[in-house]
């Protein structure tokens, strides 16, 4: 952040330099006296460093309110999407899962622990509600949205697994497990994608850069996993002779 900033205000200083330029040099050629200092005075902004970086977090809290209820909605969404995957990935190790599967599913977990940390600090940023993540076994509950912070049903989002789903998973083991966490997870990533599509097909939305990137992030990401889960899947039906 503070390379950025000073990235910013040097362009800025740059820029307004550049106004002045030409009157700096008229200046210049007919008076030869200017010391050292007054060459420096003209040859900047005009504008103090406390102004420069006033101006900067000015421009920095305007580009952060870019936003619409179709972005709050997504982030708020993609939370509880993305917890769902918390609760079948933490499954893979107590179920027997195979090394790969293992792998895979710790590897969702961080990736979509820091997608959830990312969209809970977009929607900090721009003062609304942020949804806090809580896990009861196959439970999932999300606080921190007024009165809606109780145990909420989120299976009509795309791809979000019912309980009847969930429960068939948990009760799953080794091969079986594999499976149906691949099956039921490339249906969950699937969902995800639909959402963004769903984001960038409305008016208006996404035009906050932050907002824009986080949601292209997730599809590129969604996508090449569905990719890979679908070839994982594909070599065990292979194998079984399904």
């Amino acid at each position: 952040m503070k390379f950025i900033k000073s990235f910013f205000l040097m362009v800025l200083v740059v820029g307004l330099s550049a106004c002045k330029s030409s009157e700096s040099v008229s200046n210049n050629s007919e008076s030869g006296k200017e010391t050292a200092t007054e060459q420096s005075v003209d040859n900047d902004s005009g504008m103090s460093t406390a102004e420069m970086e006033a101006l900067y977090w000015a421009r920095q809290d305007s580009a952060r309110m870019n936003f619409t209820k179709a972005d709050v909605k997504f982030m708020t969404g993609m939370i509880a999407h993305h917890a769902q995957a918390l609760i079948m990935s933490r499954l893979a190790p107590e179920n027997n899962a195979s090394p790969q599967i293992q792998t895979l599913a710790a590897r969702i977990i961080n990736a979509q622990k820091d997608e959830i940390r990312s969209m809970q600090t977009w929607l900090r940023d721009r003062d609304q509600p942020v949804p806090e993540v809580h896990i009861e076994g196959l439970n999932l509950m999300i606080h921190g949205l007024g009165e809606d912070h109780m145990k909420m049903d989120h299976t009509n989002m795309a791809g979000m697994l019912s309980p009847a789903q969930l429960k068939e998973l948990s009760e799953a083991t080794g091969d079986e497990f594999d499976r149906l966490y691949l099956k039921y997870m490339i249906d969950h990533h699937k969902g995800a994608v639909t959402m963004v599509t769903k984001l960038f097909d409305t008016d208006g939305a996404a035009q906050d850069d932050a907002a824009f990137r986080l949601a292209s992030d997730i599809q590129v990401d969604q996508r090449t996993e569905i990719d890979r889960m679908q070839l994982m899947l594909d070599r065990m039906t292979a194998a079984n002779g399904q």
